[in-house]
């Protein structure tokens, strides 16, 4: 046995400051990355996700080794793979015989609880480091939600300005408000065209992934043609730069658009890097703020781009593992519904539901309001038990990872944590697709209709599901006008909406 350390890194860990790194010597210790089968289908991934984490392990990999670390990267296609984290461990062990093994705390529990396991089976000392690369620790997110019955986003977000000073004019927030949400609400005009975001063509080492993983996940969600994400940091920083050069000053007004033909509007696109850890949270912010004191871009913009990383990516984190295990069995609204095939590409003639779907399919990626007020918002009003629309949210999206997935699709999309995260549920007729959206221009069904030929599904369903829930909302003084209204309707009108909406989700596949 040698008396050097191993050092696991994980596919989305791919950082120079990852805490497993810490005090490494090159001449003793062994960095083990593991490319393993059991990872890429415990969801179906979309094959641009499994491109993007191989390729970026890959190239991370050369990185270290041509700083003299020695690597112990195993393949997907190594003949000798046993396809698992721990399988890999323990081979690893064998081969380097080290004295211990380090580890960085893992973003989904249930790659903990095996890691959790490596000591017992590999027989040696395992540490698993806190990771040191998100902006508030486990501990001080468990300090702050300690005694709280609710956790809301926006007292997290306040404390985090105040701790980090960013956007801070001594104790008060730059320009005298904490949120800019309320100027973060227009539809995109006619006729401005978002600049697109800068693509990273594949270099050989990615093209011999893309085909590996086409080979192997064909039969998944999606394809790798068009790869474009980037998957070393140096990308990572220059996708950075082209959005605050290119999109920020616009993103502010416009972060809550959608547009048909529009896929990534003013959005930064920096959400696969940070995630997988090309990009450093606090090196965004900082750039961010940067370009709003350089009068580069509006107050507007820059808050609410900071406020998606430093408040809400942290705060989602915090949430998932303060929760965790029981966060993920909730259902408060006891849906049940199979998901619909057209989340898998089926046909639909909801034209907002079949945009988001097709540029999810193509490109591995929607954007928030996508997510939550299309896709999610459907699975809301339709009942769709929360295991199945979960598990899709994690496949299809490149930068979708449990911890990340879990709380805004379970908490925020469809309220199935009963109101921990959000005091109501965000449940929308077609009226806010239409007013935030080109989506209902050429749809066959009418957003200002409710009932008969041409009605809008997302109307006739959310009046359903207000009725479906209204005793269960009766308590809830920010349900108090939807409540209000579904009693002053007509009551044959109520009924006729309630029969297009049991007709129509009868119809569904599942």
């Amino acid at each position: 046995m040698s008396d050097g350390v191993l050092r696991v890194v994980l596919g989305d860990q791919l950082s120079r400051n990852l805490a497993a790194l810490e005090g490494l010597d090159p001449a003793r210790d062994v960095v083990l990355l593991m490319e393993v089968q059991g990872e890429c289908t415990y969801v179906p991934h979309h094959p641009q996700k499994i491109v993007l984490v191989l390729s970026a392990m890959r190239h991370f990999a050369r990185a270290l080794a041509a700083r003299g670390v020695k690597v112990d990267h195993v393949r997907l296609d190594d003949p000798d793979n046993t396809q698992s984290f721990r399988g890999e461990v323990l081979r690893a062990v064998a081969r380097h015989r080290p004295a211990r093994i380090v580890a960085t705390h893992p973003g989904e529990w249930r790659v903990l609880q095996d890691m959790q396991g490596w000591e017992a089976a590999a027989g040696l000392p395992v540490e698993i480091r806190e990771d040191g690369r998100f902006l508030c620790s486990l501990p001080r997110f468990r300090a702050w939600a300690q005694g709280r019955k609710q956790y809301r986003m926006e007292f997290f977000y306040r404390e985090m300005r105040r701790e980090t000073g960013l956007l801070m004019a001594g104790d008060e927030p730059a320009g005298g408000k904490w949120n800019y949400d309320s100027e973060n609400r227009a539809a995109l005009p006619k006729g401005l065209v978002p600049p697109p975001p800068v693509r990273f063509a594949p270099d050989a080492m990615t093209r011999e992934v893309m085909a590996l993983v086409a080979e192997r996940f064909g039969a998944h969600f999606g394809d790798v043609e068009g790869f474009a994400w980037p998957v070393t940091a140096q990308d990572a920083r220059a996708a950075l730069d082209a959005f605050l050069r290119d999109r920020l000053a616009l993103f502010g007004d416009y972060q809550d658009a959608m547009a048909a033909g529009q896929p990534t509007m003013f959005h930064a696109l920096v959400s696969t890097s940070l995630n997988i850890g090309l990009l450093d949270p606090m090196e965004a912010c900082r750039a961010a703020e940067e370009a709003w004191r350089a009068g580069r871009a509006p107050l507007n913009a820059v808050e609410g781009f900071i406020r998606q990383i430093l408040g809400w990516r942290e705060y989602v984190r915090g949430i998932y593992w303060h929760l965790m295990p029981g966060y993920a069995e909730g259902n408060a609204l006891d849906a049940t519904r199979p998901l619909p095939g057209f989340y898998w590409g089926g046909p639909t003639t909801m034209r907002c539901i079949e945009q988001a779907v097709a540029q999810t399919r193509d490109l591995a990626y929607a954007h928030h309001i996508q997510r939550l007020m299309v896709t999610g918002n459907f699975a809301l009003l339709a009942g769709i038990a929360p295991a199945e629309i979960n598990a899709w949210y994690l496949a299809v999206y490149a930068d979708a990872f449990e911890w990340v997935e879990l709380p805004n699709t379970h908490g925020m999309a469809i309220h199935a944590d009963g109101g921990v995260m959000a005091s109501k549920p965000y449940a929308a007729s077609g009226a806010y697709i239409n007013r935030m959206s080109d989506y209902c221009g050429g749809c066959a069904h009418d957003p200002k209709q409710a009932v008969g030929p041409r009605a809008c599904p997302f109307n006739f369903l959310y009046w359903d599901f207000i009725a479906r829930h209204a005793a269960r909302f009766a308590g809830n003084p920010r349900m108090a006008m939807p409540l209000r209204t579904l009693a002053k309707m007509d009551a044959r009108k109520v009924a006729a909406m309630r029969q297009e909406a049991a007709r129509f989700l009868d119809s569904l596949d599942g």
